[in-house]
């Protein structure tokens, strides 16, 4: 009997390699998923959006109430209400405009507020408008969305092209990881600590990566 007690920790083990296989599977399913359906979309913006052009930004306080939780762990599902930047309708969502993150290769469409759902097939505006200076911008941890963010250094480029084509450029000033519930912490510092933010899940889901980006002055 006693020679067969291994038995049942190889079978356990073998239950949680398989597992774990899956779930590794299971995510580099829904991250291609995620990834053709944004490039879809991204196909289609570029239609409506007309071509790329240099923007300034007169700072304006933003009116947007701040969403209930940051995607915090074991919370219902909410929506973000609209907010009072202007979009372009695809396959019937709204999108207030794209994201190029130059040194990921990465190139996304922005929808123009957030619920989980939304969050499946692209990256969010979480709050904020880029006129207020203090934009947010959420996507889940899929590698073809912000799975990657954290790669990010100071001084790398990001830039945001909205839905009349303005393209604005910020360059990474600091990375940092914020609790899931800590909305004052996300939230602080817009228009004079940061203008434009990018935060997605840790692996765990208990915090945040965050990047923080300010609007470059000079137009180029």
């Amino acid at each position: 009997m006693k020679k067969k007690l291994w038995i049942l920790p190889l079978l356990i083990g073998i239950l949680l390699i398989g597992g774990a296989v899956g779930l590794v599977v299971y995510n580099m399913y829904e991250s291609n998923a995620a990834f053709e359906k944004s490039q879809d979309v991204m196909a289609e913006l570029k239609q409506l959006i007309p071509d790329p052009s240099p923007a300034s930004v007169t700072t304006e306080a933003s009116t947007e109430p701040p969403s209930d939780d940051l995607f915090a762990p074991y919370e219902e599902p909410s929506t973000q209400p609209p907010s009072e930047m202007r979009s372009v309708n695809v396959g019937g969502e709204e999108y207030c405009g794209y994201i190029t993150l130059p040194q990921l290769g990465l190139e996304l469409p922005v929808m123009n507020g957030w619920s989980y759902d939304r969050l499946k097939m692209s990256p969010c505006k979480y709050s904020g408008t880029i006129e207020g200076r203090d934009i947010i911008i959420a996507a889940h941890n899929y590698n073809s969305h912000f799975g990657r963010i954290k790669e990010l250094s100071q001084g790398d480029e990001i830039w945001f092209t909205d839905a009349d084509g303005m393209q604005y450029f910020y360059r990474v000033g600091y990375t940092e990881n914020i609790d899931g519930y800590d909305i004052d912490h996300m939230l602080g510092g817009g228009s004079s600590d940061w203008d434009l933010t990018l935060f997605t899940c840790t692996l765990s889901g208990q915090s945040r990566v965050t990047v923080r980006a300010s609007l470059e002055e000079e137009e180029k």
